[in-house]
This record gives C-alpha cells, sequence and structure tokens, in this order.
C-alpha cells in the first residue's frame, strides 16, 4: 500500500502540470489574437479608368479617318486615298489613275469587297438607300455615285473629288468595299439608255481594288 507522502506529491504534480497546460494555452492564445490586431487590413485595389484612355463615341464621331485603294486591272492602275474629318465632315477623294483612253471614265463605289472574280465579283454600285443611279450632285443617286474622271492624252486621270455622301464612319462606310473605273464614260442617269438609271451605261470594269483603312505610318 502506497504511503501518504507518494499520494500527496502525485497530486501535487499533477496540478502543476496542469497549471503549465493551462498557462501555455493562455499565452499562446493572447500571442495569436495580438498578431492578429496587429497584421494590416488586407489591400483591396480599385481601379477605375479614365476618361481620356477610351475615346467616347462623340469623339470617334469628330476624328479623322484615312483610307485608301490601290487598283488593279490589266492596263490600268492607280491608287485612290480617301480622307474624312469627322463623322458628318464631307470626304476628300485623291486618285492617280494610269492605263486609260483619253476621255471620261465613271467612277464608283461597288457594294461587295470581293475581287476573287476580278471586278465582277464586286456587284452592284453601293446603293444601301435603293435609289436610281445619278450624279454626284444629284438627290437621286446611288452612295457610290462618284461620276466620273477625265484622263489625258497621256493616259493618266488625276484629281480630287469632294463627296458629301459616301463616308468611311458608319453602317454605311465605304470601308471594305470596292471602287471600280470602267472603260466608258458615265451618263450620270441622263443617257436615256436601259442602264442609265442602273450603271449609267459607263462600260466594262477595267481595274479595281479593295478599299481599306490606311495605316497612320
Amino acid at each position: 500500500m502506497p504511503s501518504s507522502s507518494s499520494s500527496s506529491s502525485s497530486f501535487i504534480f499533477d496540478n502543476k502540470s496542469k497549471a503549465f497546460i493551462l498557462i501555455a494555452v493562455i499565452v499562446l492564445f493572447v500571442l495569436y489574437n495580438f498578431s492578429s490586431s496587429s497584421s494590416p487590413p488586407p489591400t483591396t485595389i480599385v481601379t477605375t479608368s479614365s476618361s481620356s484612355s477610351t475615346p467616347t463615341s462623340n469623339n470617334q464621331d469628330k476624328m479623322s479617318l484615312k483610307a485608301v485603294c490601290v487598283l488593279q486591272g490589266e492596263a490600268v492602275k492607280g491608287v485612290v486615298r480617301f480622307t474624312q474629318d469627322g463623322k458628318d465632315a464631307p470626304v476628300s477623294v485623291e486618285y492617280e489613275v494610269t492605263g486609260l483612253k483619253e476621255g471620261d471614265h465613271g467612277f464608283h463605289v461597288h457594294q461587295f469587297g470581293d475581287t476573287t472574280n476580278g471586278c465582277l465579283s464586286a456587284g452592284p454600285h453601293f446603293n444601301p438607300h435603293k435609289k436610281n443611279h445619278g450624279a454626284p450632285t444629284d438627290d437621286e443617286r446611288h452612295v457610290g455615285d462618284l461620276g466620273n474622271i477625265k484622263a489625258g492624252a497621256d493616259g493618266v486621270a488625276k484629281g480630287t473629288i469632294t463627296d458629301k455622301i459616301i463616308s468611311l464612319f458608319g453602317e454605311h462606310s465605304i470601308i471594305g468595299r470596292t471602287m471600280i473605273v470602267h472603260a466608258d464614260v458615265d451618263d450620270l442617269g441622263k443617257g436615256g439608255h436601259k442602264d442609265s438609271l442602273v450603271t449609267g451605261n459607263a462600260g466594262s470594269r477595267v481595274s479595281c481594288g479593295l478599299i481599306g483603312r490606311q495605316s497612320d505610318l
């Protein structure tokens, strides 16, 4: 049978152990709470877009756009450049075409940007408003009706047209369509021929090219 002194020592030891464990738990708890409270709160980053970084539709309508077309044909070649200083501004059409016979030649924007079958696959004149063919100054005209360009005895036609109907902006932009030069004079819808109100009876398509957005480089 164990002595009373031995039992007393065990009891004291057990109590000391429990007290030590309790103190250790309290210390760890205090340290954990102190660490949590002293840590900085999580950082929240809020990004906002500057009004100047993304152009508004109003700013886009006022920006200048440029387009270019390289004309290709068996003999007739050239370059046409389009500039528009804002959605509501007229379009300046600067052209230089070589290899033409002397005289006037129909000059039109056609509906499709497709030259897989030469100039024929470009379709009819660009005419989103379903009007008859006419002169550039007529109210009744296709959007793509740019009249005639005149070649000299050297076969070169060079000049600038200013037009208020075609546009490089919006739903009816001519970018992505085809520019075509015709073999004959455009009668501007007034020739009385069966094709006058459709094509201006301007003859075959001797040169064409896609109208593309011009690089700023």
